[in-house]
C-alpha cells in the first residue's frame, strides 16, 4: 500500500510506503494529518519541488454504493468504497410538509420576493447531492495525491423513443446528475475519460479480475475492483498490487430545525437541530478518556454535556461526556476505516479443518 505525502505547502507529491512514513516521523521531517474523508496522509515540514507521475482514478458509480481506485504506471495507490447519500429526498419532503404546516397554522400576508422556481434552471436536490458527492470525493483525493485525469463509467439513463430524438434524455435525473458530474471534474482541471458497462466487463477479463454478486461486501471485488480496471486502462498498470479497501460513510448532521416534528406535552415546540454543540462542531473526531475514539454528536442545554458515539457503527455510548474530558483530533466529512484483511481457516494435512477441543478445557490439560 501507498501514503499520500504533501509538502508544507499543501502541494501533493507522490505517495510513498509505510516505512519510508515512519521513517520520517521519527527524523522529525514529517507529521500525520487526516484529511476531510477521514484518510490517513504525511506532510513533510519542508518545501519540495514535486516531481510527480500522472495518477489516474477511476470511478464506478452506483445507487448504493460506489467505488473509487487510483492508481499509477506500476503501483496501486488506494481503493475506496464509499456510500452514496440516499437521505436528501426524505429529508425534503419533511421540510416541505412541515413548511405547509406551520404556514397554514399562521395569517396570510402577500408575498416578499418571487421564490418560484418554474422558470429557473436548477437540478433536485436528491440528485444533486448524489453526483456532487462524487466530485467532492475526487477534490479531497486532489489535495493530497498528483491526480491528473478521470476515468467514469458513464451510466445510461433509460430512455423512450420519442418524435425525431429521446423522450426524456434532456430531464433523466440519472441523465442530468452524470452532466453535472463531468462539468464538475472538467472545473477542477482534470481529464475526463468515459467507459461504458460492455468495456468495463471487457477490461476486467482482460486483467483476470472477477467481481462478487454481493454489492454490499466490503472487499476490493465489489465495486472497486470496476474503478481499477478503469483506471489501470489509462495508466498502463498490469495487475493491482494492492487489493486492500478504505470503507466510508458520509456524516450526516442534524441540520437546525425550528423545532421538533412533534410538540411536546402543553403544545410546547422545542429547539432542535444544529451544526455546534458547546464550542464544538458535530461529527468532529476526539478521543474520549473511557470510550476512546469518538465522535461528537448533540448536548444538554441543561447539563451542559456532549453526546459521544462509536466511530464505525455510529451508535450513541453516552450524553453524557463533558468537552474537557474529550482531546479534538480534527474534523472529518466521512467516517472512514481500512477494512480488515480475513485471514483464511487453518486446514489439516488432510485438508479438513482441525477438530475444536471440548468447551472449557484447556488446551494444556487432558481431555
Amino acid at each position: 500500500m501507498r501514503i499520500a505525502v504533501v509538502d508544507t505547502r499543501g502541494i501533493p507529491l507522490m505517495p510513498c510506503t509505510p516505512a519510508k512514513a515512519r521513517h520520517l516521523f521519527k527524523s522529525g521531517l514529517a507529521r500525520p494529518k487526516r484529511n476531510k474523508l477521514g484518510l490517513f496522509y504525511v506532510q513533510l515540514c519542508y518545501e519540495q519541488e514535486p516531481e510527480n507521475q500522472p495518477l489516474v482514478a477511476g470511478v464506478d458509480p452506483g445507487s448504493k454504493f460506489e467505488g473509487y481506485s487510483v492508481v499509477g504506471s506500476k503501483d496501486t495507490v488506494i481503493n475506496l468504497m464509499v456510500e452514496a447519500p440516499d437521505h436528501v429526498k426524505e429529508a425534503v419532503e419533511t421540510r416541505r410538509s412541515m413548511r405547509r404546516a406551520r404556514r397554514s397554522r399562521k395569517w396570510r400576508r402577500p408575498k416578499r420576493f418571487d421564490n418560484r422556481l418554474n422558470c429557473k434552471k436548477r437540478i433536485p436536490p436528491s440528485t444533486r447531492s448524489r453526483w456532487e458527492a462524487k466530485a467532492r470525493v475526487i477534490a479531497q483525493l486532489c489535495k493530497i495525491l498528483p491526480i491528473g485525469s478521470v476515468v467514469v463509467e458513464d451510466v445510461q439513463a433509460v430512455t423512450r423513443e420519442g418524435r425525431g430524438r429521446k423522450w426524456n434524455a434532456l430531464f433523466s435525473p440519472v441523465q442530468v446528475g452524470k452532466e453535472h458530474l463531468y462539468r464538475r471534474l472538467c472545473e477542477m482541471g482534470l481529464s475526463v475519460y468515459l467507459l461504458q458497462g460492455y468495456q468495463t466487463k471487457e477490461l476486467r477479463a482482460y486483467y483476470g479480475l472477477k467481481k462478487t454478486k454481493s454489492k454490499s461486501k466490503q472487499s476490493f471485488d465489489s465495486h472497486a475492483v470496476d474503478a481499477w480496471v478503469m483506471a489501470a486502462s489509462e495508466s498502463g498498470a498490469d495487475h493491482p498490487t494492492c487489493t486492500r479497501l478504505w470503507y466510508m460513510v458520509g456524516v450526516q448532521p442534524h441540520r437546525r430545525q425550528l423545532h421538533r416534528l412533534q410538540a411536546s406535552k402543553g403544545g410546547e415546540r422545542k429547539p432542535y437541530g444544529g451544526t455546534r454543540s458547546l464550542g464544538l462542531k458535530r461529527g468532529t473526531l476526539v478521543k474520549h478518556a473511557k470510550y476512546g475514539l469518538c465522535t461528537v454528536g448533540g448536548f444538554g442545554r441543561i447539563r451542559k454535556t456532549i453526546s459521544v458515539h462509536a466511530y464505525r457503527t455510529n451508535k450513541r455510548l453516552t450524553q453524557g461526556a463533558r468537552v474537557k474530558d474529550c482531546r479534538i483530533l480534527t474534523w472529518v466529512a466521512f467516517r472512514s476505516w481500512f477494512v480488515a484483511k480475513k485471514q483464511p481457516k487453518p486446514f489439516s494435512k488432510e485438508g479438513h479443518p482441525p477438530h475444536s477441543t471440548k468447551k472449557g478445557t484447556p488446551l494444556s490439560s487432558p481431555a
